[in-house]
């Protein structure tokens, strides 16, 4: 988890900080949802389905699984879990028996507009340090985020098999 730099004092590593960043947003979202009676993955499916729904696409859990970077069966068990809220409908698309479209109800739509400005504020208030969420050192911060999205993540050569188990001294 940490390397021989970072245990050397020279701070943290930049795959510990986009973990603390991350679970920073994810425990600030889920707080902030809660009273809207949703988590964080929920909300992050009910509003990129939102997104698309206003795009005119009723996309399969396939598609929204693709879009969102989240595990199909993620998505289907949100997905059934935003239905038994009664915030989504599942059908059956009629060109593929096999795949099932997603679509909020009026009331999903509803909650996630209110989600959607909810976070939006969250967001603003975050992005403060930075000039706001429209500064320029927030689009070139977003622009860095999406390089490293859009960069594959994979070792760069096959683990020793000697060291996949950390000994109590390193754990």
């Amino acid at each position: 988890m940490s390397s021989s730099k970072e245990s050397e004092g020279s701070g943290p590593t930049a795959g510990y900080l986009v973990w603390r960043l991350s679970t920073k947003v994810r425990v600030a979202v889920d707080r902030a949802m809660a009273p809207l009676g949703l988590t964080h993955a929920k909300y992050a499916l009910a509003a990129s389905l939102y997104g698309m729904q206003r795009g005119g696409e009723r996309p399969s859990q396939r598609r929204l699984a693709d879009h969102t970077g989240l595990e199909p069966l993620y998505v289907s068990k949100l997905a059934r879990a935003l239905e038994g809220d009664g915030l989504l409908e599942r059908t059956r698309d009629p060109q593929d028996p096999r795949a099932v479209q997603l679509a909020l109800t009026e009331r999903g739509q509803e909650a996630t507009r209110r989600a959607i400005e909810v976070v939006q504020e969250l967001m603003a208030g975050w992005l403060e340090p930075l000039g706001g969420p429209d500064s320029p050192r927030t689009r070139e911060f977003t622009a860095t985020l999406m390089t490293l999205l859009d960069t594959p993540l994979a070792p760069r050569t096959a683990p020793d098999p000697s060291a996949t188990r950390l000994t109590e001294e390193q754990s």
